[in-house]
C-alpha cells in the first residue's frame, strides 16, 4: 500500500463513480406514468445525486462519469457547478446522449420508472477515463453496483479500487441495485427492486473484499452475498471483507455493523430515527448515503453517522424530486436541534425556507442594475415627443446594450426589465453574462396592489426562465389604514406562497415616502409587519434613508427575522447623480445593503432624445452607458472598492 492520503490537505473528500442521468420527475400525484402531463427535471442517478447531497453537506466532492454533448449534458455539468461539485472528472461523450429517467408518483412508496439508458453516455466509462492522479487526490471513492455490470464500466470502477488504495484512502461500495439494468427485469419495469441472480451476486462478492464501507438494503445485501436471508447474508459478508457495513432498513433507519456478525440481526449500532410522512422514496438512499458519508469522513461516531443519515433520508421521502431536495449542513443542524412539527418536512415553512435559501442557484454577493422596467413614465416620454408607443420595445433593448457595455461580463451586474416592452430586451440580455434579471408583477402606479396581467400570478409565472427574480413595487406605509394596510399585505402573501411554489427568487420594493412620513422608524416598521405575515423575499428594494440610523435599524430587523435575505438594494426615484452618491455613502456602515437598481437617473435624457428623434442608436447606448458607469464608480467607491 502506498503512502496514506493526508485527510487535511487532499483536494477533494470523496469522489462518486458512475451513474449520471436527468430525472423527469411527474408534477401530478397519485397519477399513473401514463397520464402524467407535466414533469420537473432535475440531476439524477446515485452517483450523481450522491455527490451533490455531499457537497451541500459541506464535503468536497466530485463526479467521474460521462455525459452527452448536449443539452442535458450541460445541464448536468452546470447544475453540479452550482451545487459546489468538482466536475474534473465528468467527461463528455461526443456518442452517446445523457441517460433519461422518466417517473411518477403514483401512491405511497409506490413510483414507476422507465429508465432511457440504451447505449447511454455513462454506462460508456472506461480505464480510460480513470487518471489515477485524480483519484490519488480525494479521501475515498464511492463505486456503484450498476456499474458493474458491463465489462467496459466494471474494469473502470476497478482501476479506480486499486489506484485509491494504492494512496491509502477509502473504498466505498453502494450496492443501487437496479434488477432491469443488470438486464433481469423489462423497460415498465424500473421500480422493482431485487430479482436473485446467481451471476449479479457473483459479480459483486469480488468487490466486497476490497471496500471499507459497504452501504445497501436488505435486498441489496443479499444479492451482494447471493444469501436468500438478511443475517445470512451479513455474515456471508463479513466473511469476505473488514468493512463497516450499514444496512438500510427504510422507516426503520439503519444498523451499523463494525464487526463480527451475531445472530441477533439487531446487534449492532443504530443512530436516531425520525418518523416522517412518506411522499416519495425514490433517492432517499442516496440522501442516506451523503449524510453517512458526511459523518464518516468527518470522523464522527459510528451512531452520528447513522443519525445523520437517518435524517437525511427523512427529508429525501418526505420530498418529491432527489437531489434538489437533499439538506444542506445548516437545514440539516437545524432540524436536529429543533426538529419538526410535521410528519412531512415538505410542509414545514420554517425549514424550507433554510433549504431554499441555502441552495440558491448563485451567489450574488453585490448587485449594480440599471432598472428599465418603467412603463408608464416611458408612455408619458413617448407621447410627449410624438413617437408611436411600439418603439419603446426598441429602446430597452438599447438600455440592454448600453448595462452590458459597462458590465463587460463581469459579475454583480443586472437589469430591471418588463412583460410589457421588454420581452425583445429580455431577449438581447441573455445573449450577455449578467448576473441577475428582475421583472415587475405590479400593476404600475396601483395603491391598493394590484398585478399588471392576471390576478392569478402563479400562472404567469410557470413561463418565466427559472432564473428570473419576481420584482413587485408595492406603495406601503405603517400609517396606512387598516383595511388597506390588510389588503396589501394579502397581496403580497399571495406573491410570496407563488413565489416559493413555482421556484422562483422575489424582491419586494416598498416606497412608504410618497403616501406618509419617511423617518427612521418607517421603514424597519414596515418590514417588520410583512415579516409577521412570514414573508420572506429574497431582496428588499428601498428608497434612500435620511441617516445611517435608519440603515442600522432596517438591518436589525432583516437579520432578526430573515438572516438568510440577500440583501437591499437600492432605489432611485430619478434622483439626480450627486444626491445618488451621497445616498450610497450613507449605506457604506450597513453591510445588508448589496448595491442598487437605478432607472431614469440614467436612462430618462437618452430617452426623451431618442424617442423624439434627436439622437441616435450608438448615441443613445453611449449616453446611458457613460451614466451608469458613474454609478457604479461612485458606489463601489462607498464601498470602499474599484470597479475590476
Amino acid at each position: 500500500m502506498g503512502e496514506a492520503v493526508d485527510a487535511k490537505h487532499a483536494p477533494l473528500d470523496i469522489i462518486t463513480i458512475g451513474r449520471a442521468s436527468v430525472d423527469l420527475y411527474g408534477q401530478q400525484i397519485g397519477s399513473r406514468l401514463e397520464d402524467i402531463t407535466s414533469f420537473a427535471k432535475s440531476v439524477g442517478g446515485c452517483p450523481a445525486n450522491i455527490s451533490v447531497g455531499t457537497a451541500r453537506l459541506g464535503l468536497r466532492s466530485a463526479l467521474l462519469t460521462r455525459v452527452g454533448d448536449e443539452q442535458m449534458g450541460r445541464f448536468i455539468r452546470e447544475q453540479l457547478k452550482r451545487e459546489g461539485v468538482c466536475v474534473d472528472g465528468l467527461k463528455t461523450d461526443p456518442d452517446r446522449l445523457t441517460a433519461l429517467v422518466l417517473l411518477s408518483v403514483e401512491e405511497e412508496g409506490v413510483s414507476p420508472m422507465i429508465f432511457y439508458r440504451s447505449d447511454c453516455a455513462d454506462m460508456a466509462l472506461s480505464e480510460d477515463d480513470i487518471d489515477e492522479a485524480f483519484i490519488a487526490s480525494a479521501r475515498a471513492i464511492v463505486v456503484t453496483g450498476t456499474h458493474f455490470s458491463r465489462p467496459n464500466s466494471d474494469a473502470a470502477q476497478r482501476k479506480a479500487i486499486r489506484a485509491i488504495k494504492a494512496k491509502g484512502g477509502k473504498v466505498v461500495f453502494d450496492i443501487d441495485y437496479r434488477p432491469n439494468l443488470w438486464g433481469l427485469a423489462g423497460h415498465a419495469e424500473g421500480f422493482e427492486r431485487y430479482v436473485k441472480s446467481d451471476r449479479v451476486s457473483a459479480q459483486l462478492k469480488t468487490v466486497l473484499p476490497d471496500c471499507d464501507l459497504i452501504v445497501g438494503t436488505e435486498e441489496e445485501i443479499m444479492i451482494a452475498s447471493g444469501a436468500d436471508d438478511c443475517l445470512s447474508a451479513l455474515k456471508t459478508i463479513r466473511s469476505l471483507s473488514k468493512a463497516t457495513i450499514v444496512l438500510k432498513r427504510g422507516a426503520m433507519g439503519c444498523i451499523v455493523y463494525d464487526g463480527p456478525i451475531s445472530d441477533d440481526l439487531e446487534d449492532g449500532i443504530v443512530g436516531k430515527g425520525f418518523p416522517i410522512e412518506v411522499y416519495n422514496v425514490l433517492g432517499a438512499g442516496d440522501a442516506f448515503m451523503s449524510g453517512f458519508l458526511r459523518g464518516w469522513l468527518g470522523e464522527e461516531s459510528l451512531e452520528t453517522a447513522a443519525t445523520w443519515a437517518n435524517a437525511c433520508g427523512a427529508f429525501a421521502v418526505s420530498r418529491l424530486l432527489c437531489a434538489p431536495e437533499y439538506p444542506t449542513f445548516e437545514e440539516l443542524q437545524f432540524f436536529l436541534k429543533n426538529g419538526s412539527r410535521h410528519l412531512a418536512l415538505r410542509k414545514d415553512e420554517a425549514i424550507n425556507h433554510i433549504h431554499w435559501a441555502t441552495t440558491r442557484r448563485r451567489d450574488i454577493p453585490s448587485l449594480m442594475a440599471l432598472a428599465c422596467d418603467h412603463r408608464i413614465q416611458l408612455d408619458d416620454v413617448a407621447a410627449k415627443a410624438g413617437a408611436d408607443p411600439s418603439r419603446i420595445h426598441e429602446f430597452k433593448v438599447l438600455t440592454v446594450k448600453a448595462a452590458a457595455k459597462v458590465a463587460g461580463g463581469r459579475a454583480g451586474y443586472g437589469m430591471l426589465l418588463d412583460e410589457k416592452y421588454g420581452r425583445e430586451a429580455m431577449f438581447e440580455f441573455a445573449r450577455h453574462s449578467f448576473a441577475w434579471l428582475g421583472r415587475p408583477v405590479e400593476l404600475p402606479g396601483s395603491r391598493p396592489l394590484r398585478f399588471e396581467f392576471s390576478q392569478d400570478i402563479g400562472s404567469q409565472l410557470i413561463e418565466w426562465p427559472v432564473d428570473h427574480c419576481i420584482k413587485c413595487l408595492c406603495f406601503y406605509h405603517p400609517d396606512d389604514p387598516e383595511a388597506l394596510k390588510t389588503e396589501q399585505q394579502q397581496k403580497l402573501k399571495s406573491l410570496f406562497e407563488a413565489a416559493r411554489k413555482m421556484g422562483r427568487e422575489l424582491l419586494i420594493e416598498i416606497i412608504a415616502g410618497k403616501h406618509g412620513k419617511l423617518d427612521d422608524t418607517t421603514i424597519p416598521l414596515a418590514l417588520e409587519e410583512l415579516y409577521a405575515l412570514d414573508i420572506k423575499p429574497d431582496w428588499w428594494k428601498l428608497e434612500p434613508q435620511a441617516s445611517a440610523g435608519a440603515w442600522a435599524k432596517i438591518e436589525a430587523v432583516i437579520l432578526k427575522n430573515d438572516p438568510w435575505c440577500r440583501g437591499i438594494v437600492l432605489l432611485g426615484l430619478e434622483a439626480p447623480q450627486d444626491e445618488l452618491e451621497a445616498a450610497f455613502a450613507a449605506t457604506a456602515k450597513a453591510p445588508i445593503v448589496k448595491g442598487f437598481a437605478v432607472g431614469r437617473t440614467i436612462f430618462i435624457n437618452a430617452a426623451e432624445q431618442w424617442l423624439a428623434g434627436k439622437m441616435s442608436d450608438d448615441e443613445a447606448v453611449s449616453d446611458m452607458a457613460s451614466r451608469f458607469e458613474r454609478l457604479t464608480e461612485a458606489w463601489l467607491a462607498a464601498r470602499g472598492r474599484k470597479a475590476a
